[in-house]
């Protein structure tokens, strides 16, 4: 008879095996998903039997089965010479597949082609491990979005739309993630995050991936359209999927990916469990001790173990990686990972016609904006900066490292830019209906804002200046939030334009100092304005100032402009106390409004511009109120009278559109505002 001991180390052993088993063997079964080829070949797809076209194709695929092995997961291959022969392919695996695994799939992919698309000349395949895809057109560092697989799971959630702003969350922070990852795989990231449902609190898992030859700016405009399809046609179930050629994003309420080695350990989630089963009956061992009581002591033991190295390991990362968290990271390293965005200027030249005063749509302190259309037929806005700007090299590299790693439907998106010589170029989307301030500004156009429109630009501002201040890998606090600086696209969604005044803080930094305050003064609050001291509280303050000329259709530089001693918060503020915050409404909306809503908004705008910046609320604070009303608003105080008649609390009334410098004991020069100050029109 052995030893009780040797029995208990003997099932210790077996038992570590059996978790390694059961924790690190990814499931070998492939899933097909579906193939897309024509059914019915036509005279520019099909493929002649014996052609040397079909020859090529066949090689192709094999290049591609043999060199699945790779450990990138990806590879592209061309056979052939003459145009009409020559036939382009790649293969992408999912991000989390062993190179055995990724050869299965690929393998399994071609052989399907064969079955499915005989004949074809062009076909992409879809697995859940990976996608085969080939044409006889390039398709190489080419953003494909067609075809598209969409898939949704068939069970609905209870609550759609607080299901919806975490998925939101989910997808700006995974395509962040994804986009700017350099350690590991390129363009694939994943992310587990919990959504608050009704009286639980569910785990969501997702995962996103882009194909390695495309441009980092190219996979976020590629994911980006991925969440567009994903919001039209699988809102609120319980898992989905869209699928571009290109790239893909992926949700479900169960892990379907497998983790990476190392990986930082999601945090415990109190979960709603079952009740517990009914307690077995136990058996005693030879030994005397039960095998009941043995799993009992052995299953916990080891794995607390496992989570103990988890934790560590997660720590020690945590704690280098932000040892390298500085306020301004290397700018001129950030530069080079943005070369590939860099246009050429006569490209730009061209799709301006030279500049011409025609396609001009905008002019600013430091410089022109202009309309242009590139070759492919592609609309673009140009911001060509001056060549006497006051804005340097620092502004202008400070705007592009921004705007390249910042990436929110409501924030204004950078397509490249042009150094050459003297010749500083932004190059952006073009966004059809200009800025903000020409419409809630225009008389002939205000109507055109009724109170639906207005209160989701709030919404979108909201949501856009939480994600600088929050939710982005760079906390970032704007400086120069204003109409003129909110874009608006076809549909009157906003888009946060113009960062070249934006300054990056530490992730613990709250706020900070400067001597060279930049901005437009109205929007800028007070202890910026007066001691330069700036924190994301001052962005808060410029919100709640735009909030209130959005409501009332006015401008806060009017009321000084036509000599009125207090700007639009004190006579908003004056209207709340008196009892008649309507009143402050523009007229042109007419009746079109929620009462509710437009008192709400009223409030939230007035905590915003409060003198004291601890009592002004958070971005998270104030998109909580556009989105609930069961949050309580606290009483606002008496905004701050930092601008008065004359010359009392600083500087002049003037200074507002003063193009001078300030006297020499003013510590901020007056001329420093905008990048794209869009005034006059």
């Amino acid at each position: 008879m052995m030893p009780p001991r040797f029995n208990i180390t003997l099932l210790f052993l077996c038992m570590l095996g059996l978790l390694r088993c059961l924790t690190l063997s990814p499931a070998a079964a492939l899933t097909y998903l579906n193939n897309s080829c024509p059914q019915t070949p036509n005279t520019t797809a099909a493929i002649s039997p014996n052609t040397t076209y079909q020859t090529n194709l066949n090689l192709l695929l094999s290049f591609l089965s043999s060199n699945a092995t790779i450990d990138s997961g990806f590879y592209n291959a061309t056979v052939g010479r003459e145009p009409s022969d020559v036939v382009y392919g790649l293969f992408l695996c999912r991000g989390d597949l062993s190179p055995q695994l990724c050869q299965e799939c690929v393998g399994a992919a071609t052989n399907k082609s064969r079955d499915q698309c005989q004949g074809i000349k062009a076909a992409v395949i879809w697995y859940d491990e990976c996608i085969l895809h080939y044409s006889n057109q390039s398709i190489f560092s080419t953003l494909i979005e067609e075809p598209i697989l969409m898939m949704r799971n068939t069970v609905n959630l209870t609550d759609p739309d607080g299901f919806n702003r975490t998925l939101q969350g989910i997808m700006d922070s995974i395509r962040t993630q994804a986009v700017n990852d350099r350690s590991g795989k390129k363009y694939y990231a994943t992310k587990e995050e919990n959504y608050l449902a009704p009286q639980m609190v569910q785990r969501v898992y997702s995962l996103v991936q882009c194909t390695p030859d495309l441009s980092a700016t190219q996979c976020n405009l590629c994911l980006l359209g991925v969440e567009d399809y994903l919001q039209e046609c699988c809102s609120a179930r319980q898992g989905a999927r869209v699928v571009f050629p290109s790239c893909s994003f992926r949700y479900e309420f169960y892990p379907f990916y497998t983790a990476e080695a190392g990986a930082e350990a999601p945090a415990p989630t109190p979960l709603l469990l079952p009740p517990a089963p009914p307690s077995q009956p136990t058996t005693e061992g030879k030994g005397g001790i039960s095998s009941q009581t043995i799993i009992t002591i052995v299953v916990p033991t080891v794995v607390s173990v496992g989570i103990f190295y988890i934790l560590c390991y997660c720590f020690i990362s945590r704690k280098a990686r932000k040892k390298y968290n500085t306020e301004e990271e290397n700018v001129e390293n950030d530069i080079t990972t943005v070369q590939s965005l860099q246009f050429d200027f006569g490209t730009l030249q061209a799709a301006t016609n030279n500049f011409s005063d025609d396609n001009k749509i905008g002019q600013g302190g430091f410089g022109d904006v202009y309309k242009g259309t590139l070759s492919s037929g592609q609309e673009i806005a140009i911001k060509r900066l001056s060549r006497s700007s006051v804005q340097g090299a620092v502004e202008f590299k400070n705007e592009i490292v921004l705007v390249a790693k910042l990436q929110h439907r409501n924030l204004v998106r950078l397509l490249g830019f042009c150094l050459e010589g003297e010749e500083k170029i932004l190059v952006y989307e073009y966004v059809p209906n200009k800025s903000l301030d020409c419409f809630v500004f225009d008389p002939d156009k205000q109507g055109q804002l009724d109170w639906s429109r207005r209160y989701n630009i709030i919404g979108g501002i909201a949501r856009g200046v939480l994600y600088l201040h929050e939710d982005s890998r760079l906390r970032v606090i704007h400086r120069d939030l204003k109409a003129s600086n909110v874009l608006l696209d076809g549909d009157m969604n906003p888009k946060i334009s113009d960062f070249g005044m934006a300054r990056i803080v530490g992730v613990d930094q709250t706020q900070g100092n400067t001597n060279r305050v930049v901005g437009t003064y109205g929007y800028m609050s007070p202890e910026y304005a007066m001691r330069g001291h700036f924190s994301a509280k001052s962005d808060v303050y410029s919100f709640g100032v735009l909030v209130l000329e959005i409501i009332s259709g006015k401008k806060n530089g009017s009321f000084y402009e036509s000599g009125q001693t207090e700007g639009l918060p004190s006579y908003a503020w004056k209207l709340w106390r008196d009892g008649t915050p309507l009143e402050l409404m523009d007229p042109m909306m007419g009746d079109s409004y929620a009462r509710n809503e437009v008192i709400r908004c009223i409030h939230m705008g007035l905590l915003c511009v409060q003198e004291d910046p601890d009592d002004r609320p958070s971005m998270a604070s104030v998109v909580l109120m556009l989105s609930s009303y069961s949050v309580t608003l606290p009483l606002p105080q008496q905004p701050a009278f930092f601008i008065r008649s004359g010359t009392q609390s600083g500087f002049p009334i003037n200074a507002l559109e003063s193009d001078q410098s300030a006297s020499k004991s003013t510590p901020w020069s007056l001329n420093e505002t905008s990048i794209s100050e869009l005034y006059p029109r």
